[in-house]
């Protein structure tokens, strides 16, 4: 490198190991790189990283910054396009080979059958290099660089990127492993749980007392099921069975909290009378939908080789106890409380009333809705029978009533 190139990179170099770690998204740390890169006179129009991640659903994230003011964060699911596009990138070469990639479009001779070529040539871009990035594992990602330069990368400039490749690996790397950190928790404890374990929440006894409604999802006939499937298509009927319940409670702004064998604990927290009617809406939707959607696989599922879904939801409302339960060496966090044991209870009770879905009398004046009531029943481990009411699954309406009286008051309040 030239002296002037020599003092870029020791620049960029002190940056990227002292106030860029402050830098807590790629997209940013991306785009004050590329600025500093120009501003030193380094022609840089577009940057790009690839890194494979612990994740169930994306296989990989990429950053992508370029001069025309794009600024994205791409996720990568395994498909046979991604595939495919994989194996025509060259990318692979730097994560299998661990050396750098360069593709001169200035240069008079043919260009590499990489996929790439076209967007560079569509983007009028001159010059593409893309360098190995090392993470402290000993695995290998991938950053690109590439400008609009009529002259294209000189070959000082395309030493200093790989120079400032580690330290930016080194950054990339807690920064992804943040972001790991948070997706995990968020898929195996819930969005707000794992909001909570990460804000500090983790000592056995950490918690608080909110107010929410309370559902629970039971899969019928699922001991017979496991007993006469094989466990491949167990597991298939179970992922049908569980998304066709997460999409429906997540589309109405609840969480699911946990599976426990086959059942669905749910929670739609509120925080006083007006939010409550709210969440108890957005729970009744919910438990629609989801039915609704079983439904409809249990008509696709038409050539007789899968037996059919059934489920019933239950619904009750009230204070429960957020937070962490369990022995000091193994926690979970989730509600307790004689709210969720009553929702449990009445999940129970689908079963021998062989109704779709059951809910408490608190549901019901919460709604100001009491039409569909079943009786009064005795549960297990409650002393005073409980009050019963189904809401007939074509009577729920769109603001989650199942009493046109009620639905029509409700209506005329909003106005």
């Amino acid at each position: 490198m030239t002296i002037s190139a020599s003092l870029i990179a020791a620049e960029v170099m002190e940056w990227l190991h002292g106030d860029a770690v402050r830098l807590g998204e790629a997209l940013d740390l991306v785009e004050a790189l590329a600025g500093r890169l120009n501003a030193a006179g380094v022609p840089v129009d577009r940057i790009t990283t690839g890194i494979s991640i612990l994740h169930p659903n994306v296989r990989a994230e990429s950053v992508l910054w370029s001069s025309d003011g794009g600024r994205e964060m791409r996720s990568f699911r395994e498909t046979p396009e991604t595939e495919l596009a994989y194996e025509h990138s060259p990318l692979k070469v730097v994560y299998t080979e661990n050396r750098t990639v360069r593709i001169n479009l200035l240069a008079n001779e043919p260009l590499p059958a990489y996929g790439v070529v076209e967007d560079l040539q569509a983007g009028r871009y001159t010059d593409y290099v893309a360098l190995p990035m090392p993470f402290s594992d000993g695995s290998i990602k991938g950053v690109t660089f590439a400008t609009r330069h009529p002259e294209g990368f000189t070959s000082a400039q395309i030493s200093l990127f790989e120079a400032l490749a580690r330290p930016l690996g080194l950054l990339c790397e807690l920064q992804t492993l943040k972001r790991t950190a948070q997706t995990l928790l968020e898929t195996y404890v819930g969005r707000r749980a794992g909001r909570r374990v990460l804000e500090g929440t983790i000592k056995r006894g950490d918690g608080e007392t909110i107010s929410a409604v309370v559902g629970f999802t039971d899969l019928r006939g699922f001991t017979r099921l496991s007993n006469e499937l094989p466990g491949k298509k167990l597991i298939g009927l179970l992922n049908a069975y569980f998304n066709a319940v997460t999409e429906a409670v997540e589309a109405h702004g609840g969480e699911v909290l946990k599976f426990i064998g086959d059942e669905v604990m749910t929670v739609f927290p509120y925080g006083c009378e007006e939010t409550a009617r709210a969440a108890a809406r957005r729970a009744l939707l919910a438990a629609r939908d989801a039915v609704q959607t079983i439904r409809t696989i249990n008509r696709q599922c038409c050539d007789g080789s899968s037996p059919e879904l059934r489920v019933g939801i239950a619904l009750h409302a009230g204070d429960v106890f957020f937070g962490n339960v369990g022995g000091k060496s193994r926690l979970d966090f989730t509600v307790v409380g004689p709210v969720v044991n009553l929702a449990a209870r009445l999940a129970g009770l689908t079963r021998d009333l062989k109704q779709d879905i059951l809910v408490s009398e608190q549901i019901a004046e919460i709604m100001g809705c009491r039409h569909g009531l079943l009786g009064s029943y005795q549960l297990k481990g409650f002393d005073e029978p409980a009050l019963v009411f189904t809401p007939p699954l074509a009577a729920i309406g769109g603001d989650g009533s199942w009493c046109a009286d009620a639905a029509m008051d409700l209506a005329l309040e909003t106005n």
